[in-house]
C-alpha cells in the first residue's frame, strides 16, 4: 500500500473489525496475550496481501500456526480485495504498534511465559473423558487437589491429545485452592530462553531464585531440551530442588521419560521416579463427544450429526485437528452463508479428509516426494543443501507436519537429525510458495491426494 493511499483508512478500519471479532471469538484472555499484540503494517499495491507484525518470532511462529487461516479469512470477509496474509516480526529498533513490553504474551492454549493466568476455556469441566485419557486426567485432578503423593506426575502422549489442556486445568484448581501460591507454567523452550538470557545478563541467580520459588512447577514438552546440556544441568537442579522441599511438578512430553533421545539419564530417572501416564490417541467414540462438546460452546454453529460423525471418523491425527476442522467448517459456513451437510464438508475439507484416510508416515511422504522428484529416498536425510534435494525435502518435512501427527522435534530427527526450527522454516516456506505458486499447489494437492490413498 503506498504511503498516503487514500484506501489506507479502509484497511485500517477493517483491521480494527477484525480484531474485536477476534478478540470476542477468542476470549479476551487469549486475545490479549497472542492476537493483541498483532499490528497492521500495510497493504501491497494491489491491494491482495496484507503485511501484519508481531514482536517476537516465537509469537508469529505460533499465530502463524494456530490463527493463519482464521485471520486470512476474516480480512477476506471484511474486504474482498484481499488474497493473502504476511505476518512478520518488527525490528528491535521499531515502535511495536499496539503492543508494548508490558504486555509480555503469558500462558494460554499453548507453550508461553511464566507465572501464566490460565485459558478459562481449559479446565476440568470441559477436558472429555474416555477410557484413552481417563487416568491421565484423574492424576491430574488428584495432584490439583493435593491428593496426589507422588512428584513429578509426568504426562505423555502424541501432539495434540490434551497434555496442554490438563495443565491449565490443573492451574484453574490449585489457584482456586491456594489463591496466594506461586504457580509457574511454561514451555520447555520458554525455560531454555529464558537460562540462555540470564546466563548473557549474568542474572542466573535470580532465574534460580525465582523457578525454586515456585509452590507448584508445570513445564510443557519437555523433550524441546533435548540434547541441550546446560539447560539440561539446570533443568535437573531445579527439579531436585523443588521435590526436596516438597513442591508440586508436573512435565509433559511426547514420548516416556525412557523414549527421550538426547536426555540425560539422570533426568529421565527422575522424571520417571513419580507417576507417569499415558493419553493415547482418541478413538472414534472419544472423538465424537469431543466434537459435540465443542460444538456446543459454540453458539449459533449449526453442524449436523452425522457431519460430526464423518470428521470423528476421518480426522485420526490429533484432537487439535478435529477442533481445526470443526472451526474451518464453522468459519466457511458462515462467510459462504451456506449450511453445513455433507457435501459441504467433503468441499471445504477434502484435503484434510482424504489424507486421514488413512495413516500416513513420514516413511511413506519421504517415499512418495523422493519418487515425484526423481531422487532417492537417502538424500532426504542428507546435509545437501543444493536446490534440487533442498526444496523436495521441504516439501516433505512440510506434508509430515500436514499429514501426520508427529511433533516438530520428531519430524527433524527423521529428516537426518535436523532441529525443530528447521521444520518451522521450511513449513513456513511451502505455505507462502503454494500459495503463490500454482505449479506448486498443483504438485502438493498430487502428493495429498497420492498419499491419501
Amino acid at each position: 500500500m503506498r504511503e498516503g493511499d487514500d484506501s489506507d483508512a479502509i484497511y485500517q478500519a477493517a483491521w480494527a473489525a477484525i480484531r474485536e471479532g477476534l478478540r470476542r471469538d477468542c476470549g479476551a484472555r487469549l486475545f490479549n496475550h497472542w492476537l493483541k499484540p498483532i499490528a497492521f503494517v500495510s497493504a501491497s499495491d494491489d491491494g491482495a496481501v496484507v503485511c501484519l507484525s508481531l514482536p517476537s518470532q516465537f509469537m508469529a511462529d505460533w499465530v502463524g500456526a494456530h490463527y493463519a487461516d482464521r485471520i486470512r479469512l476474516a480480512w477476506r470477509s471484511a474486504v474482498p480485495a484481499v488474497r493473502d496474509i504476511r505476518i512478520e516480526t518488527v525490528a528491535a529498533d521499531e515502535p511495536l504498534g499496539v503492543y508494548s513490553a508490558a504486555e509480555e504474551p503469558v500462558a494460554v492454549a499453548a507453550p508461553a511465559a511464566v507465572d501464566a493466568g490460565f485459558d478459562p476455556r481449559l479446565s476440568f469441566d470441559r477436558f472429555v473423558v474416555g477410557d484413552e485419557n481417563r487416568v491421565a486426567c484423574n492424576a491430574a485432578l488428584a495432584l490439583a487437589q493435593g491428593a496426589l503423593t507422588p512428584t513429578p506426575l509426568f504426562i505423555h502422549s502424541p501432539t495434540g491429545q490434551g497434555k496442554t489442556h490438563l495443565l491449565h486445568a490443573i492451574g484453574h484448581v490449585h489457584r482456586q485452592r491456594h489463591p496466594s501460591a506461586t504457580v509457574l507454567f511454561m514451555s520447555a523452550e520458554k525455560f531454555m530462553v529464558d537460562f540462555v538470557a540470564a546466563m548473557r545478563d549474568r542474572d542466573t541467580l535470580g532465574f534460580k531464585q525465582r523457578l525454586r520459588s515456585a509452590d507448584l512447577l508445570m513445564i510443557d514438552d519437555i523433550q524441546f531440551i533435548a540434547g541441550k546440556g546446560s539447560t539440561q544441568e539446570e533443568f535437573l537442579h531445579t527439579l531436585n530442588e523443588l521435590m526436596h522441599s516438597g513442591k508440586q511438578v508436573v512435565i509433559t512430553a511426547d514420548r516416556s521419560p525412557q523414549a527421550l533421545d538426547g536426555m540425560e539419564g539422570r533426568i529421565q530417572s527422575r522424571l520417571g521416579s513419580g507417576l507417569v501416564v499415558d493419553i493415547k490417541p482418541a478413538g472414534q467414540p472419544l472423538r465424537l463427544a469431543i466434537l459435540r462438546a465443542k460444538l456446543a460452546a459454540m453458539p449459533g454453529a449449526a453442524i449436523p450429526d452425522e457431519v460430526l460423525a464423518l470428521v470423528a471418523t476421518r480426522v485420526q491425527s490429533s484432537v487439535r485437528e478435529l477442533e481445526g476442522a470443526l472451526n474451518r467448517l464453522s468459519a466457511y459456513a458462515t462467510l459462504n452463508e451456506r449450511p453445513v451437510d455433507l457435501a459441504f464438508a467433503q468441499e471445504v475439507l477434502g484435503e484434510l479428509l482424504s489424507a486421514s484416510a488413512r495413516r500416513v508416515t513420514i516413511d511413506d511422504i519421504q517415499k512418495a516426494v523422493s519418487a515425484h522428484y526423481g531422487m532417492r529416498q537417502a538424500e532426504m536425510l542428507s546435509a545437501r543443501r543444493a536446490r534440487a534435494v533442498a526444496r523436495p525435502r521441504q516439501i516433505a518435512m512440510y506434508l509430515a507436519k500436514r499429514l501426520t501427527p508427529r511433533s516438530l522435534p520428531e519430524i527433524g530427527r527423521r529428516f537426518g537429525g535436523r532441529d525443530h526450527t528447521t521444520v518451522i522454516y521450511a513449513v513456513k516456506t511451502i505455505e507462502k510458495m503454494r500459495a503463490e505458486d500454482a505449479d506448486m499447489d498443483a504438485d502438493l494437492r498430487s502428493l495429498i491426494r497420492q498419499l491419501g490413498g
